[in-house]
């Protein structure tokens, strides 16, 4: 066990835990930030998804240890009230049907216009591809995020 200080969604965190547990774990377990989801346990689907330094960073395989001195979002740090674009653009379009993949859907929706405010068709397919959705809304995701970069820019 070791005592970790996270920087998360602009908040310090101190947890003891084995250096090997996922931040995935931590964030859920121990720091009662639920909303970053479980779904394969391999890094492939997408349902964990957070910010690392603000890259997409899938949660489930990273260990805790290494992001002991990054800056970590989770979908609970986009805004609290919901007002970030990409949560109202998933809200206009209303994409989410079971909704459990959508907080990593939102978090790489988020990173890819971080950093590409003006995304092109090809550009979102390729951020999003390693995203699943068992309900198949991803007509709905990719109208959304194309919605999100317009609200964006204003």
């Amino acid at each position: 066990m070791a005592l970790f200080n996270l920087k998360i969604n602009g908040k310090t965190y101190k947890t003891d835990v084995d250096a090997n547990t996922p931040l995935l774990w931590v964030l859920r377990d121990h720091l009662d930030l639920v909303g970053t989801k479980y779904g394969c346990g391999m890094a492939m689907c997408g349902a964990c998804t957070v910010h690392v330094n603000g890259e997409a960073t899938r949660s489930c395989v990273l260990p805790v240890s290494s992001v002991s001195n990054a800056t970590i979002t989770t979908v609970e740090g986009l805004s609290e009230t919901g007002t970030h674009p990409v949560q109202e653009a998933w809200e206009e379009v209303d994409v989410p049907q079971c909704g459990y993949c959508q907080a990593g859907q939102m978090m790489t929706a988020s990173a890819l216009l971080a950093k590409n405010a003006t995304p092109s068709d090809k550009e979102i397919e390729e951020a999003m591809v390693g995203n699943i959705c068992r309900c198949g809304t991803y007509h709905r995701i990719h109208d959304a995020v194309k919605l999100a970069a317009t609200k964006m820019k204003k």
